[in-house]
């Protein structure tokens, strides 16, 4: 009989570490993730919802676009759990608890309607920065024979976002300025914008990249041309400039760091003080991880391994 009790008890000691694991890895994430902000980040954030609700059915993920500034409202106000925000933190904001994570990077660039006039001009000869300036900020460039070399002499409609977004902060940054100081008509959202700009034959505006390009076919979208901004300024798109055919030919020349910051920024996940709820905090650490290999295929930068696991650190 003792025998026996003897062999039982040990049995009980092999198999209960292995059943105690058994219930760990079967433990499911259950929970709902709230998301507002940057149309920038909206893209990818919808493609790291699906994928890691997978894996995790039970979670509920929410997500809204509206700029970088309603995210970033939204977050510090309790009203969401985390803020898409597709700028640098402002000290405030920090102040009032904004606690941030890069998760990626893009860029913003200037796009025109593929019918205008003078567009072989344009993409041959690129936009100077000076000339974007006195687009956006002097007033002084008004028609498109003052900024390419043309005989059309017709009016520049000017675009820009009427919506605090981190596309327009970054964009204005180029220039050494905020938004508020960009001239031109305001539009809502990058989607707003690109089709504004799609809709007149004589528009120029800005998009971040997700909505100048196509991420399934990574070509440019229907109806707008990427503008080849003119980096050394000597009046033509020369060979090591010229790649904004495709969205890939764009990132790898952002990662290679031939096109300038700003425009291109990291995109950035903002919680209201350090995360503590569970969900939230696996769900940033599975994207700063796992969910990196969907940053490129869903067209955006990923960020260097270093920086990764600076980010993870601050979980």
């Amino acid at each position: 009989m003792k025998k026996i009790l003897a062999l039982a008890l040990a049995v009980t000691m092999i198999v209960a570490p292995f059943s105690q694991k058994k219930s760990v890895a079967q433990e499911k994430l259950k929970g709902e993730i709230t998301l507002s902000g940057a149309f920038a980040l909206y893209p990818l954030a919808v493609k790291w919802a699906e994928e890691f609700k997978k894996l995790h059915p039970d979670v509920k993920i929410d997500i809204s676009a509206g700029g970088a500034g309603k995210g970033m409202t939204d977050v510090l106000n309790g009203m969401v759990d985390i803020g898409m925000v597709s700028r640098e933190i402002y000290p405030e904001e920090v102040k009032r608890g904004a606690f941030s994570f890069s998760v990626a990077k893009d860029a913003v660039v200037p796009v025109v309607n593929a019918n205008n006039p003078i567009i072989s001009d344009i993409l041959a000869q690129g936009l100077k920065p000076e000339i974007a300036n006195h687009i956006w900020i002097t007033g002084k460039v008004k028609v498109w024979n003052q900024a390419f070399t043309s005989k059309v002499k017709a009016p520049i409609h000017v675009y820009t976002r009427s919506d605090a977004c981190g596309a327009a902060e970054v964009w204005a940054k180029f220039f050494g300025k905020k938004q508020e100081d960009l001239l031109g008509s305001g539009v809502y959202g990058d989607p707003g914008l690109a089709l504004a700009v799609k809709k007149d034959q004589l528009g120029i505006g800005f998009n971040n990249i997700g909505y100048a390009y196509d991420y399934k076919t990574k070509q440019q979208v229907a109806g707008i041309r990427v503008l080849p901004i003119d980096l050394n300024k000597n009046g033509k798109i020369d060979e090591d400039e010229n790649f904004y055919d495709s969205m890939d030919k764009l990132i790898a020349a952002i990662a290679a760091g031939k096109y300038p910051s700003p425009p291109a920024r990291e995109l950035y996940f903002v919680t209201k003080n350090q995360p503590q709820k569970k969900v939230v905090v696996e769900f940033i650490r599975w994207i700063l991880s796992e969910g990196q290999k969907y940053v490129l295929e869903t067209g955006y930068i990923n960020l260097p391994k270093e920086k990764v696991l600076v980010e993870i650190k601050k979980l």
